[in-house]
């Protein structure tokens, strides 16, 4: 079968069961693919994707891409362009800075996360996903943001928004899965939206009001589309990046052992679990004028998708690729994208991973994936465990 025969025969389904064999192949064959089924080109190697991002004249954030703009509405920092882009970041980043997340991170994250490793001590089997990662992940930014919203909701709301925003098919029951949970965001946080403009504090929702701005708050018409962004990039990714870290680890048992004899490793654990698999498997941007890419010609206004987890995967860059291996030398890779777009999040999402991880790994010795239960791994453009089994000598 022919590439492009071949590569219209690809589902949905098919990528979201385990896309990585087609990644492998698109970047033997063609590695810039015209994909029918989604109106958009996938690109999947290494050096083209990091071309793609880092070249804001030829590419900008993707506003005709059948998913963002219909699932989180405009503007938003995923497809703004500068001013406004610029505008959107000074409202998103500042608590997001290195600096910043040093000094709040541990007082934040700890007591979260102890909180539900103490739930899980005593019980020497769990299914780690929805007992302990994703709690720990959408609690801790919920309370950074100010939300005041519970857990159980706020994991309502990413899985819902994720369902959206994968929808590259346009299946209109999917977007009515995001249209229903967009409503409830709405419902839920105009009202706080509409106080903290009037009476402003030091959560990053009312920075996200305020910051940047000398006189008038921006309008939560502004907020809101980049608050969804938040709601599903930054509940969802850390702590599903955790538990893929947890995952590789669990698949290579003697490394797992040194990672939790010294917790000086996690950070290089976390490090390879956002390379093997990348939480967010792609990147949207749109082509501003005529060029080409590894010899293909792609038209202004085409959309273009950067496969981020198959350039984390490719073997021109690493050994080994598919194996999760915290002694492989140590390179960059593009969980979180490159250039403009470079999420915002990136550093905090990291040390709530490592807080997670260094606490999970030292409260629950033995650790070891169940062996009579296989964990369930979905998903391509959001790609994590749905369930991890795993026991531990309580």
């Amino acid at each position: 079968m022919s590439t492009a025969a071949w590569i219209e025969a690809v589902t949905p389904d098919d990528l979201d069961r385990d896309p990585y064999p087609t990644w492998a192949r698109l970047r033997a064959e063609a590695p810039v693919c015209w994909v029918p089924w989604a109106d958009l080109w996938f690109v999947t190697r290494w050096e083209d994707c990091l071309a793609v991002g880092a070249d804001a004249e030829a590419f900008r954030g993707a506003k005709d891409h059948p998913t963002l703009e219909r699932v989180f509405g405009a503007p938003n920092v995923l497809t703004a362009v500068d001013p406004e882009h610029r505008d959107l970041r000074d409202a998103v980043d500042p608590l997001l800075r290195p600096r910043a997340v040093n000094g709040y991170i541990d007082d934040l994250a700890r007591p979260i996360v102890r909180r539900h490793v103490d739930a899980l001590r005593g019980r020497g089997a769990g299914e780690l996903m929805g007992d302990f990662f994703e709690p720990v992940s959408v609690e801790a930014l919920g309370e950074l943001l100010g939300l005041g919203v519970d857990a159980a909701t706020l994991r309502q709301w990413f899985h819902g928004l994720n369902v959206g925003v994968a929808n590259v098919e346009s299946d209109p029951a999917k977007f009515a899965t995001a249209d229903a949970i967009t409503a409830a965001i709405e419902e839920r946080l105009d009202p706080l939206l509409e106080r903290l403009a009037r009476e402003p504090d030091g959560s990053m929702l009312s920075h996200m009001l305020h910051g940047g701005r000398d006189g008038e708050p921006r309008p939560a018409s502004l907020v809101l589309p980049s608050l969804k962004v938040i709601l599903l990039g930054g509940m969802q990714e850390p702590g599903h990046a955790a538990g893929s870290t947890l995952l590789g680890l669990l698949t290579r048992p003697e490394q797992l052992a040194r990672v939790a004899a010294d917790p000086k490793l996690v950070a290089t654990a976390v490090t390879e679990g956002l390379r093997w698999i990348a939480p967010i498997g792609a990147v949207e941007r749109q082509a501003t004028r005529d060029v080409v890419i590894a010899g293909q010609e792609i038209a202004a206004g085409d959309i273009v998708e950067v496969i981020l987890a198959s350039a984390n995967r490719d073997e021109r860059r690493y050994e080994r690729p598919d194996e999760y291996d915290i002694d492989r030398p140590r390179q960059s890779h593009m969980a979180f994208g490159n250039g403009d777009h470079f999420c915002s999040g990136h550093f905090f999402s990291r040390q709530l991973e490592r807080i997670a991880l260094e606490e999970l790994l030292a409260a629950l010795p033995g650790l070891r994936q169940d062996p009579a239960r296989e964990p369930v791994v979905r998903g391509w453009a959001f790609r994590a465990p749905k369930q991890l089994f795993a026991t531990w000598d309580a």
